[in-house]
């Protein structure tokens, strides 16, 4: 027999919550670390649909930047994403301690 939403699941749950504490939970740590890990693929992207199509940004000017030997402008550049990296792969780490408990009192030993 199938159980719908409104019908309660083994000790008189509701469906829903069956399904978000026990299904989608632990099944959110992929999602989060595909999320941290398309970072990355995100801000190299940038980098050539910005050249290849002429847009304005940050790649574009690490294009230009490294073309005119601008080695101050490429420093910046180069840290400024690296920064936004390590930023979101910290968010990550994070969202990883919020998901489970076990996580933060892992970190905490």
């Amino acid at each position: 027999m199938r159980t719908t939403s409104s019908t309660p699941g083994a000790r008189g749950l509701p469906t829903g919550y069956i399904l978000l504490r026990h299904a989608l939970r632990p099944s959110s740590f992929s999602v989060l670390t595909l999320f941290g890990l398309s970072v990355g693929r995100l801000l190299s992207g940038a980098v050539v649909i910005e050249v290849l199509f002429a847009l304005p940004g940050l790649g574009q000017l690490l294009v230009n930047s490294v073309l005119s030997r601008d080695l101050l402008v490429v420093r910046g550049v180069v840290l400024f994403m690296a920064v936004a990296y390590v930023l979101i792969n910290r968010l990550v780490d994070v969202g990883y301690g919020l998901l489970d408990p076990r996580v933060r009192e892992a970190a905490a030993r």
